[in-house]
């Protein structure tokens, strides 16, 4: 539980997703929010307390006309493969059969048939990286308010692709995804055709539900069937397309380049750890390539080493210490990098222990760490901590794909397809529970099937 932000009643309007819902005239009444770095599976005990939670809230506001429920579609909680199935069941028997449901989701979410027999709507990213989050804020909110005010009762039609990429092939701003992604908006203007949605899925999660899939949300199930036909077929035909963005390479690979180049600054992604996509986010095995290199004005961005953050709060600005760095969370893959001595060069304000977050230098390489798994995708989030990413030959980000104010930045972007959590060599991961999948099963043959949710049935 401690890893959550928990925003309750009326603060939930102070999330920057939330404050689009204040537009509409329908008076949208907030329940509960709660949100964490993605980082293994939620404990089973903290989940079913937020259920019960958002659940009595929900039960003091009725009757309701509709709920807009802000999900992702990747939840992991232990002993169970449908998370937000679950939730939209549960959501589902307190405010009954005819109130509508309509959710958000992340382009990298996975779906079940529960969850499309229980939601009337669903809308997804269309960016990769997401850039249109307020957008789909709104499609989401749109497609209830117009279904409310009009008296249309939607329905969902879902076909599943049998096919899993790494997040980081999958972005929007390259081929194939940007041609993917880029007409979606144009089958809106179809009759009976209220919202499109492409989901990639999230590869990492060794669950039956894991896959790719497309979502159409409307009034005529005979044309959403058609449409999700002819867009799962194509993305099944691209399939082989899909590549990594920037060059990549191992770790060592990489930073030779790196350091061969004039230009600066050369931005490359601790892939494997991206704590974006899941990962622990204080494997050591950069700065040990680091180190061993003897690289120097390196900006290292996002370890994440609690006993190392305190540490140096202890010490202040401006003090010396020698510190641990890393291996915290996971001291079985790596091991923790032991440096001599290094400068605190910047501390955080912060109320609570837990969010602390420091900048040291040490051999030539300044670092940020946190305390606990934070972002450090956006180039304001160092500048935030008086860090300017510009001003240094190499930075190395725990990330995959780069956020667009790195992107700007970056002369030029690399990607090391580093171990840790989100490897993504794929092919070789853990593949024990997802139904046969490409590229598991190279020769898969697949010919698109939608599923018409249940709840057309509902008229």
């Amino acid at each position: 539980m401690g890893d959550f932000t928990v925003l309750r009643g009326q603060e939930v309007f102070g999330a920057p997703l939330s404050l689009p819902l204040l537009r509409y005239e329908v008076p949208f009444l907030p329940t509960l929010e709660a949100s964490a770095p993605p980082g293994g599976p939620v404990e089973r005990g903290t989940y079913e307390t937020l259920k019960a939670e958002y659940l009595e809230r929900l039960r003091q506001l009725l009757p309701l006309d509709g709920v807009y429920l802000a999900m992702h579609g990747a939840l992991s909680v232990e002993g169970m493969d449908d998370a937000e199935g679950d939730w939209y069941a549960a959501t589902r028997s307190v405010v009954g059969p005819d109130c509508l449901l309509s959710a958000y989701y992340d382009l990298h979410g996975n779906l079940s048939r529960r969850a499309v027999d229980t939601l009337d709507a669903l809308s997804a990213y269309r960016t990769a990286p997401h850039v249109d989050r307020v957008e789909n804020v709104m499609r989401a909110a749109d497609m209830l308010t117009h279904c409310l005010r009009y008296g249309l009762r939607p329905g969902i039609v879902w076909a599943s692709i049998p096919a899993l990429l790494p997040g980081e092939q999958s972005s929007t701003e390259w081929e194939p995804g940007r041609r993917l992604w880029a007409d979606l908006s144009e089958y809106n203007r179809l009759p009976g055709i209220l919202d499109v949605s492409q989901l990639v899925g999230y590869v990492w999660a060794d669950e039956p539900r894991a896959a790719a899939s497309v979502v159409v949300t409307g009034t005529d199930a005979g044309a959403q069937k058609r449409v999700a036909t002819e867009l799962a077929g194509r993305y099944w035909a691209a399939r082989h397309e899909f590549r990594f963005g920037s060059p990549t390479g191992t770790i060592e690979e990489c930073l030779s380049r790196a350091m061969g180049l004039k230009t600066h600054p050369v931005v490359i992604s601790d892939s494997g750890d991206n704590p974006g996509g899941g990962g622990n986010s204080d494997q050591t095995f950069f700065l040990q390539a680091l180190l061993k290199a003897g690289t120097r004005d390196v900006l290292l961005g996002g370890m994440t080493d609690r006993p190392a953050t305190d540490a140096c709060y202890r010490a202040g600005v401006g003090g010396q210490l020698p510190l641990s760095i890393g291996a915290t969370l996971d001291s079985v893959m790596c091991r923790p990098v032991h440096v001599k001595k290094a400068v605190v060069k910047h501390l955080t304000a912060v109320t609570r222990p837990e969010d602390g977050e420091a900048v040291v230098e040490f051999d030539g390489i300044t670092a940020t760490l946190s305390a606990r798994r934070r972002l450090y995708h956006a180039a304001e989030a160092f500048r935030d901590i008086g860090v300017d990413p510009a001003q240094f030959r190499i930075v190395v980000l725990k990330c995959g794909y780069l956020h667009p104010t790195m992107k700007a930045l970056a002369s030029p972007a690399l990607m090391a397809l580093s171990p840790g959590a989100i490897d993504q060599d794929i092919v070789h991961i853990g593949n024990h529970r997802r139904r046969p999948t490409w590229p598991w099963v190279a020769d898969l043959a697949y010919e698109p099937a939608p599923y018409v949710s249940a709840r057309f049935g509902r008229r």
